[in-house]
This record gives structure tokens, sequence and C-alpha cells, in this order.
């Protein structure tokens, strides 16, 4: 049985960001593997809206209660839950805004992260229940913040998985992006290796 990805991309940028450039590479590179398929979840292009009450209500209510209305918004969550839930490795290609992630992926958290469905809450704590997965985070950075305590991001997406059950994650970095060719290539070019190293691993 193949190993199913689930790639999420989120730079606003198209074919000039660097963090889809990481997600095509990891793409071309498991093309020629049959025991590797993709799925490609672009959220800039299939963009979410903020999430808002009357979505997060709908949750709520039971599947065979739900309005109309409420079943057309609480799809949105229960699609992308079901995508989560039917692939085995989630792969996040991220840019960094303002030290955060964009609007776009965090529009996607919030519809996965759902009390009672992918982690509940107990007396000892919140326990995470999207089982038996991995993460693999490509951070693509202008400047230079892995391992600094500008790198509010990393944390935050670790933070994020975890709570739903996603533990094993690591990160490949490519950073200095925006700091003059021979920074930028090699980084690159480290990242691409990387890539190349994890698909192999697959």
């Amino acid at each position: 049985m193949a190993t199913r990805i689930l790639l999420v991309t989120s730079s606003i940028l198209g074919e000039h960001g660097q963090s889809n450039a990481l997600a095509a590479y990891l793409r071309e590179r498991a093309a020629g593997r049959d025991e590797l398929a993709i799925t490609h979840r672009d959220l800039a292009v299939d963009s979410l809206p903020h999430l808002g009450f009357e979505e997060l209500s709908s949750w709520q209510v039971a599947a065979d209660e739900r309005s109309a209305e409420q079943q057309v918004l609480a799809q949105r969550s229960d699609g992308l839950i079901d995508e989560l839930q039917a692939h085995d490795v989630l792969v996040l290609a991220v840019p960094m805004y303002n030290f955060g992630i964009p609007s776009q992926l965090k529009a996607w958290f919030d519809r996965v992260m759902r009390a009672g469905t992918t982690f509940r809450y107990t007396e000892q704590g919140p326990v995470g229940l999207v089982k038996g997965k991995r993460a693999v985070i490509l951070a693509a950075r202008g400047g230079q913040y892995a391992g600094t305590e500008n790198d509010t991001q990393t944390p935050h997406l670790k933070a994020m998985l975890g709570m739903i059950g996603i533990t094993d994650v690591s990160t490949i970095y490519a950073e200095g992006l925006a700091m003059g060719d021979g920074l930028r290539n090699a980084a690159l070019k480290e990242a691409r290796q990387a890539i190349d190293s994890l698909v192999e691993r697959l």
C-alpha cells in the first residue's frame, strides 16, 4: 500500500513563493515512486474564510439535526479532518509572514483542531485523537530565525500539531533567502538535499 502524503501549501506568491518551490520539488522527487501518493491542497488558491461564530456553532449540532446551512458550514471542517485522517504523512510548506504563519494556514488549523473530534480535554490535560501520523514542515524564510527567540512559527506549528496528536514532527529549513544570492542558493541546495533524504525514507 502506498504511503499517502497530504501536502498543504499556503504561500500567496504562487510560483514565485519559495515554500511553493520546495513543495514542487517534493512532488517532483516523489513522482517516480509508485509507493508514494500525494494529495496537494493549496490554501492560497482554494482559500478558507476566517472561522466565524455560525460555522463554529454548526459543529456543536448533531449531524442529523443540522439545518441545511449548518450542514454546509460543518462540511468545511468535516471534509478537512477526513482528508487529514486519510493520509499517513502531513507536509506543511510554510512561508514566514511577520514572524508567524499565513492566515490561510491558520484558517485550516482552526478547522482541523476540533475539541471532541481531533482532540479532547481530560482531567490530565488535552489528548490528541489523530493517531499514527507524522508531519514535516518545509519552512522558507527571508531571514535566519531557526533556534532564535524570533522563530515563534516553529513552536506554534508543533504545539498545534501536538494538540491533535501529531508529535512526530521534523522541519526542513531554507533560511536567509533574502540575504544575497550566495546564502540563498546554499540554503535552497541544502533544503533540496534534505527533501531527497526525506523522500527516500518515506
